[in-house]
């Protein structure tokens, strides 16, 4: 975002980093508004740990640094947006993961997270508005949205145009996590009775050590597990007929997008999904693959389908283009920008 929203011709000032860089990036804006030089709005993303937990070391250490940051902007009329990017500790996952005595200390510091939000927040973004059903306490804040997801545009092979339709084989690609509530063991078992799917699934190496036993009955020769990032993906995007987002459905994923969604999106692979969730929604929408329900006979139809006529997938693949193009970095600070700048007084 700060990449894009210079992009798009704002001059940034950035906040970041432990609390001893930020204190001082704030002060450093504080002189400046101090000397009278005027910023546009100040547009923030919150971290995925309660805000006084952001130190190497988890303590408080800066109680009142963010925050008050936030006082400040709003009494000199710097209008405020916070991308609000998770709320996983309401849902059963955090409290099956984090030990009752940490949970006694990060949940209600989530809670003042929300508190001081309402506060000093014009608008609060999420990355669906279902989650807004789950965030409560926002009654001062003027507006709650969705922001367009960040995709990158990248130099990839067009498949659209040399896209070889003749090979009946689907490879299909994930990335991501594979415990809690990343349960893909439906592909992996409709994969497993056809011989034309192979599949590569990357995963951190010590999270596959521990759900290996979950989904050792199906792994066949046609599956690859790989421990791999960065750049390191690109061989396998390339590879990848199909990427998947394709889990058990739940709460969470009715409004949780999936880090990889949009990294799939930019290296221009059809994505199949569960239709439910955020990330079917967010198929459906852009007809950038196929949404389905979680059901071993759909999705063994809609593989037969494509392996009978792989010219299906061109048509994913000249709608993908249109859709990096809706949901660029700078799509979505333009969004920022232009909500920010059209609200009157506060």
């Amino acid at each position: 975002m700060m990449a894009a929203f210079d992009r798009i011709g704002y001059d940034v000032d950035v906040v970041m980093g432990y609390g001893k860089e930020r204190k001082a990036s704030i002060n450093a804006i504080k002189k400046k508004i101090n000397k009278g030089i005027k910023y546009d709005f100040l547009y923030s993303e919150s971290s995925t740990m309660p805000t006084l937990l952001t130190e190497k070391n988890h303590l408080p250490l800066y109680p009142f640094l963010d925050f008050g940051f936030f006082k400040f902007c709003k009494k000199h009329n710097i209008k405020i947006a916070l991308f609000y990017r998770d709320i996983h500790w309401k849902f059963g996952q955090y409290k099956a993961k984090v030990p009752l005595y940490q949970r006694m200390v990060t949940i209600p510091m989530y809670r003042y997270d929300l508190f001081q939000y309402q506060k000093y927040l014009d608008i609060i973004y999420l990355p669906t508005l279902n989650m807004g059903k789950y965030v409560n306490g926002l009654g001062n804040v003027s507006k709650v949205d969705t922001l367009p997801p960040g995709a990158d545009k990248r130099i990839v092979d067009d498949k659209s145009e040399n896209y070889n339709t003749s090979d009946s084989t689907i490879n299909i690609f994930y990335v991501g996590g594979v415990l809690g509530i990343y349960n893909f063991e439906k592909l992996l078992k409709i994969a497993k009775q056809k011989s034309y799917v192979r599949l590569k699934l990357c995963c951190r190496e010590n999270e596959w050590n521990m759900a290996k036993h979950k989904y050792s009955d199906y792994l066949t020769e046609r599956v690859d597990i790989v421990h791999k990032h960065g750049k390191e993906l690109e061989q396998y995007y390339a590879w990848a007929d199909l990427c998947s987002c394709y889990f058990e459905p739940s709460l969470y994923m009715e409004m949780a997008v999936p880090i990889k969604l949009l990294e799939y999106v930019s290296f221009q692979v059809p994505i199949i999904a569960t239709k439910g969730t955020a990330a079917g929604n967010f198929v459906e929408k852009y007809g950038c693959g196929f949404s389905i329900p979680y059901d071993e006979g759909k999705l063994e139809n809609v593989l037969e389908t494509i392996h009978e006529d792989k010219r299906l997938l061109l048509n994913k693949y000249k709608q993908i283009k249109d859709c990096i193009n809706e949901n660029t970095w700078e799509s979505r600070a333009q969004k920022v920008a232009g909500d920010l700048t059209s609200i009157e007084g506060r």
